[in-house]
């Protein structure tokens, strides 16, 4: 099928620190023609910090490091992986080595990507690139004067069971958990990435 879908007119309508909105005349795949408000986004970029099974002071199992984020949008704290937008000209990588030290206190050795999302496709172009941080060794917080962030350590399982019951909510995250739950051995929360 022939898809001649397109933008055919935009127009800025608010130009911000973190997004812009736009109204788009657009053509749909059968020709038809419509408008739609568009956020526009830079991108931005998450880590899950885990500890491998060992790793961790609280117990043998392997173990993240979630954040509870204050977040006006949403009226309250959220659980989440420490992430944020992309700086011009920078890579997801460094930016999620970048806001999980500055959201955690820590660093990791090795960042391995999970995956991209696209986070409200309806009307955003927004994309967050997830990664699993492992080597973790300690770093320096460095919260902006807008963030409200307390650092929470839990077995994987426990995180799992917080997405299993609704606690966590925070779409990349779930996600992010999700995944690193997968990569490890059957049985996953109690055995190493490979």
């Amino acid at each position: 099928m022939r898809d001649d879908s397109g933008t055919i007119e935009t127009r800025p309508v608010f130009r911000g620190r973190v997004l812009d909105l736009n109204v788009e005349q657009v053509r749909y795949p059968d020709g038809s023609e419509g408008r739609l408000e568009i956020v526009r986004h830079r991108g931005a970029a998450a880590a899950l910090p885990l500890y491998r099974p060992g790793e961790w002071s609280g117990g043998p199992d392997a173990a993240v490091i979630l954040i509870r984020q204050h977040r006006h949008a949403t009226g309250g704290y959220l659980w989440e992986l420490p992430a944020g937008k992309l700086d011009d000209g920078e890579s997801p990588e460094s930016c999620a080595s970048r806001e999980l030290e500055e959201e955690t206190g820590v660093r990791a050795d090795e960042l391995r990507h999970l995956t991209t999302i696209w986070t409200t496709p309806g009307f955003s172009d927004e994309r967050i690139h997830l990664f699993l941080a492992t080597g973790l060794k300690p770093g320096r917080v460095a919260l902006e004067a807008h963030e409200f962030i307390e650092r929470h350590e839990m077995s994987l399982q426990e995180a799992i069971e917080r997405v299993r019951s609704g606690e966590i909510d925070d779409a990349k995250t779930i996600i992010a958990l999700l995944l690193a739950d997968r990569i490890l051995e059957p049985g996953a929360a109690g055995n190493a990435p490979p």
